[in-house]
């Protein structure tokens, strides 16, 4: 897929029409095909683009503005439908082309698969990639009903791929036996909480390179009901927009994020797409260098 020229379709608010002028290149990944629950989340990356409109370009947090940023909205990675191996191809090789341009790629999906081929490439350009992943579910299954390309299992690949030491995860409340006693005993996990532990993690990762992944679901049901496998007892929505604030004012350089498993058609309401949008502002406004 070339992305060297604007969009046609919708673009998130305040998108810079020149590529070569961009930090940060936006991308869709509309892919939902190995859910497990409900379907939809292929049209996350549309759906939240449309409701970026309703938000202002200033984030009162920062103190920024989008004026003051140049990124690119390069539109929806065409993907096979069912095909989730040749679809994972297709995003690493997108991803690879934004990273030779030197810039830095936000993706929004989708499904949660989408963030493995992703990290797959991004951890070529940085050997000491540290994934910092907030979610409900944990992901670290090594197959879901016999297949190993399932979004219960980029996180699992991801550690294997990376050492799951330099696996930070946060807010998980729901797995698999299997899956907690191998985050527990490999892995940075901290189940439940979300922003004590983090702000205690961030100055051990100082100076490194480090992938952000943030699903919609971490967030409670009450608050992002439009997601397939929504699971209560999560944070609230100003918990996330301070979790990215808080990545954003430490000292690790982020090198890639995405958000993912915005499912439109659960949220007539269309608060999920909102506050995604919002926190996708605010990853642009605090991670772009």
């Amino acid at each position: 897929m070339r992305f060297d020229e604007a969009y046609s379709g919708n673009v998130f608010i305040g998108a810079n029409p020149q590529l070569e002028q961009a930090q940060t290149v936006i991308y869709g990944i509309p892919m939902d095909w190995t859910v497990s629950f409900r379907p939809g989340s292929r049209f996350g990356p549309k759906r939240v683009r449309e409701a970026s409109l309703v938000l202002e370009e200033f984030s009162p947090y920062l103190s920024r503005d989008l004026s003051e940023f140049n990124y690119f909205d390069a539109g929806d990675i065409p993907l096979p439908f069912g095909n989730p191996e040749k679809s994972v191809h297709e995003i690493g090789a997108f991803v690879d082309q934004v990273l030779q341009k030197k810039k830095m790629p936000l993706g929004i999906g989708g499904e949660h698969l989408v963030t493995w081929p992703i990290v797959r490439e991004v951890h070529k350009h940085y050997k000491q990639l540290a994934v910092i992943h907030l979610d409900a579910h944990a992901d670290l299954r090594t197959d879901y009903e016999g297949e190993i390309l399932s979004h219960a299992t980029p996180l699992r690949k991801i550690a294997q791929l990376l050492g799951p030491e330099n696996v930070y995860q946060f807010g998980i409340r729901s797995g698999t036996k299997e899956e907690f006693e191998y985050a527990r005993e490999h892995i940075h996990f901290y189940p439940y909480e979300v922003l004590r532990p983090l702000k205690e993690v961030l100055p051990s990762l100082k100076g490194r390179p480090v992938y952000v992944t943030v699903d919609i679901d971490v967030l409670d049901p009450a608050f992002a009901p439009g997601t397939g496998t929504p699971e209560p007892g999560g944070i609230h929505s100003g918990e996330l927009l301070e979790a990215i604030h808080a990545i954003a004012r430490s000292e690790v350089e982020v090198v890639g994020a995405d958000l993912v498993e915005v499912a439109p058609a659960y949220d007539p309401t269309e608060q999920t797409a909102v506050v995604a949008a919002k926190v996708i502002r605010e990853m642009l406004l605090g991670f772009s260098r």
